[in-house]
């Protein structure tokens, strides 16, 4: 993750959340029409790994 990313997540992260909800909207809206390449295989086990941890934590 680049250095401006990481502070956009930060700025975002103090924002209250009904800021956050209007610009997870915006930004949501914006990435409908973005074609991304299929996931490998490999991608999406590490992507399952990753919610299981999370639920693990619960």
């Amino acid at each position: 993750m680049t250095t401006l990313v990481k502070e956009l997540l930060n700025t975002f992260d103090s924002l209250p959340e009904s800021a956050r909800l209007e610009i997870a909207v915006e930004i949501l809206k914006r990435v409908t029409n973005i074609e991304f390449p299929p996931l490998s295989d490999e991608d999406l086990v590490w992507n399952a790994e990753e919610v299981f941890l999370e639920l693990d934590q619960y």
